[in-house]
């Protein structure tokens, strides 16, 4: 099949593998930001077959594992309001609030309902003009510009019983967190794909600069990563910072103007809460004025709903890269994807579930 079965070349990756072993003089840290990227990591064993050449830390980048606790209780607040329809990515569903998910709010008689685009729930809210229709708009920068549309198409039409509970973050910024702490390990990262196919990489080029860091957007599949974490090892070798696209059939420099536009013109940047880590400055995405009329979270008045987490769980420290999954002492026992303390155990993109699902701790084994 044209783009998968030549990226899961197994004498291919056998070859790279082999490439990056020869390459590394030492142990380099590199840490993919994106959480589909982990799960691919951890389900072909690459983490594994590289041990000795390269320490590979999970980042920040899974758009379900970030969104705030809070967040999450206004979703569930909203959802069991009466006369609501609330509209939500499946992923969505299972990551826990201080009372519950969306699944049991579902459970006591709230409408919940999953989609597939911020588009069909524009759609639910046509055929249902005499209910509140809110659409849970999480995500990184690919999911921006289907969300935005849906508000512009929204306000084109004069749709008013449509809105949006954002919950929108950026990668750079998570990217100049990490970066900026006293006790950063992170020397090269791997930078997502998709992210990269809607803004580009020149945003990356500044942090490249500063910190002196090797930036490498790249795929998903195994020959993908491995070519991408290789490039990252030579130009530490080198000692060269910058960025090298190795995810050339996607991405461009510019990235999608057509998307880029689109977001522009419905939201705009904002300081942003991330589950587990604090306020990142610059991190999120609002809606602009002209818009703010499709604001859930205004329309229906649940801003004063402030929560707590879990002291045990560890997940902001996970997301940051300062420890593995299978190091927090409540996973696995405590935490599980049936019980969990938080949402990197139950996201598809969450580091915990990766580690969970693809046994890599010897507790589970």
């Amino acid at each position: 099949m044209k783009h998968f079965d030549e990226y899961r070349d197994p004498q291919l990756v056998r070859r790279l593998v082999e490439e990056v072993g020869k390459k590394a003089t030492r142990r380099w840290t590199i840490m993919e930001i994106c959480g589909g990227q982990t799960h691919s990591i951890m389900r072909n064993g690459i983490d594994q077959l590289l041990e000795e050449a390269v320490e590979l830390v999970h980042g920040p980048g899974c758009p379900v594992c970030v969104t705030p606790l809070e967040t999450i209780d206004h979703a569930l607040a909203i959802a069991m309001a009466e006369g609501v329809i609330f509209t939500t990515f499946g992923d969505m569903l299972r990551v826990p609030g201080s009372g519950g998910d969306l699944f049991s709010a579902r459970s006591r008689g709230a409408d919940v309902r999953m989609v597939y685009s911020p588009l069909e729930a524009l759609r639910i809210a046509r055929e249902n003009p005499l209910r509140e229709v809110v659409f849970f708009a999480v995500g990184f920068e690919t999911t921006v510009p289907a969300n935005a549309m849906s508000v512009w198409q929204a306000a084109r039409e004069g749709i008013r019983n449509f809105s949006i509970l954002c919950s929108q973050v950026m990668v750079p910024p998570a990217m100049r967190m990490i970066l900026s702490s006293p006790d950063n390990r992170v020397q090269g990262f791997l930078a997502a794909g998709h992210v990269c196919a809607i803004t580009g990489y020149e945003e990356y080029e500044p942090l490249c600069r500063e910190f002196h860091v090797p930036i490498v957007p790249t795929g998903f599949e195994p020959v993908d990563l491995l070519s991408g974490i290789l490039k990252t090892v030579e130009m530490l070798e080198e000692g060269r910072a910058g960025i090298e696209n190795r995810y050339g059939r996607v991405v461009a420099k510019g990235g999608n103007p057509h998307a880029r536009e689109a977001v522009e013109r419905v939201f705009e940047v904002a300081d942003r809460q991330w589950r587990g880590i604090g306020m990142i400055l610059g991190s999120g995405l609002v809606l602009r004025q002209d818009f703010r009329g499709f604001d859930a979270s205004e329309r229906f008045g649940i801003n004063h709903i402030h929560t707590v987490e879990s002291p045990l769980c560890r997940s902001g420290q996970v997301l940051q890269g300062y420890l593995k999954p299978d190091a927090c002492h409540a996973f696995g026992r405590e935490c599980t994807p049936q019980h969990p303390l938080g949402a990197t155990m139950v996201s598809s993109e969450g580091a915990c579930a990766a580690y969970y699902r693809y046994h890599r701790n010897p507790f589970l084994q």
